[in-house]
């Protein structure tokens, strides 16, 4: 019997290889809108981050987003996501 693959995704903050379900998924939907996919199944371009606050911290720092979506992304999405993820933590 074969083990069973876990997919890996890869941190826009850190840059590491980390199991999917560790990660959040930053999601740009069709129509523009940037949100965090609890479900994981929101379609969309996806973007993944440790679910630790410094990694969304260097991805501000380094306009991560904007590289992932090909887009310029405001500033004020970071700190949305931040919200979310604190209401989400609840």
């Amino acid at each position: 019997m074969t083990a069973k693959k876990i997919p890996l995704r890869m941190c826009i903050g850190c840059r590491e290889m980390k199991p999917k379900a560790e990660l959040d998924r930053i999601v740009r939907k069709p129509d523009g809108e940037i949100v965090i996919d609890k479900t994981n199944k929101i379609s969309g371009r996806g973007a993944y981050i440790c679910k630790c606050g410094d990694c969304l911290k260097k991805a501000e720092k380094i306009n991560a987003l904007s590289h992932t979506f090909s887009q310029a992304v405001d500033r004020e999405i970071y700190s949305r996501l931040a919200r979310e993820r604190d209401e989400l933590d609840g």
